[in-house]
């Protein structure tokens, strides 16, 4: 049995996360901030936490862990000059620094997995241009380039890669998914013909905390139905 740690498991992709690696056996602790976590089993420890906050992470009686997935984020869409210096930064805090700050904390409890293995999050649109989409683009861009700096620097013995999905649909991206309409519509800008659903992406995830990805470091992966790389 492999020990993870999930920050931001209360919803969305998190959720998802948490459910999957359960069903594989492992054990999972997650972290939520205003929403409690609901499912309960004996192999899910749950504990609130604000990565925005000051406060430690509080590990106490984990001794060991295998893998981390770092899930908080934010869809900040305005025109460039309609948006702040202040709401820019505190897309950095929460999408680039919070992910920072819980590596370094936890860091200590992977030197006893003979192999972990770290998840962050990027956006589709880090690597493909979007009107309003500055924001996003500014903050999910440097988590690229952290997830390979780190690639890097932890190898071998931890590996750190990055999801960047499309448009999924999650409680973060309600205000563009919550009709049936708007669903169809951003369905059918993707080559698939649909949106992303949280299991598309935890599906990626469980695969890259796995030793199914062990030579696999410092990679982005585009989970995002073809938008980023098909014209139809």
């Amino acid at each position: 049995m492999k020990t993870y740690l999930v920050i931001g498991g209360s919803s969305g992709i998190g959720a998802s996360t948490i459910e999957r690696l359960i069903r594989n056996g492992d054990r999972v602790i997650a972290t939520y901030h205003k929403n409690e976590i609901t499912s309960q089993h004996p192999n899910l420890s749950t504990l609130s936490y604000d990565v925005m906050g000051y406060d430690p992470l509080n590990l106490e009686g984990i001794d060991k862990l295998d893998g981390m997935v770092y899930c908080p984020g934010s869809i900040s869409l305005k025109p460039y000059n309609r948006f702040t210096e202040e709401e820019l930064i505190q897309d950095i805090r929460l999408n680039v620094l919070g992910a920072h700050k819980v590596i370094k904390e936890v860091s200590s409890f992977f030197k006893k997995s003979p192999e972990a293995s770290i998840v962050l999050f990027s956006s589709v649109a880090a690597g493909l241009g979007f009107p309003y989409h500055l924001q996003v683009g500014i903050s999910k861009g440097a988590v690229e380039g952290m997830t390979k700096s780190l690639a890097a620097e932890l190898s071998p013995n931890i590996r750190v890669n990055a999801i960047a999905p499309s448009l999924t649909n999650t409680p973060l991206a309600e205000n563009l998914v919550n009709t049936d309409e708007k669903r169809e519509a951003n369905g059918k800008r993707h080559p698939m013909g649909r949106i992303g659903e949280s299991q598309d992406i935890s599906a990626m995830v469980s695969f890259l905390l796995s030793d199914q990805s062990s030579w696999i470091t410092g990679q982005i992966f585009n989970v995002d139905g073809g938008i980023s790389s098909l014209k139809k």
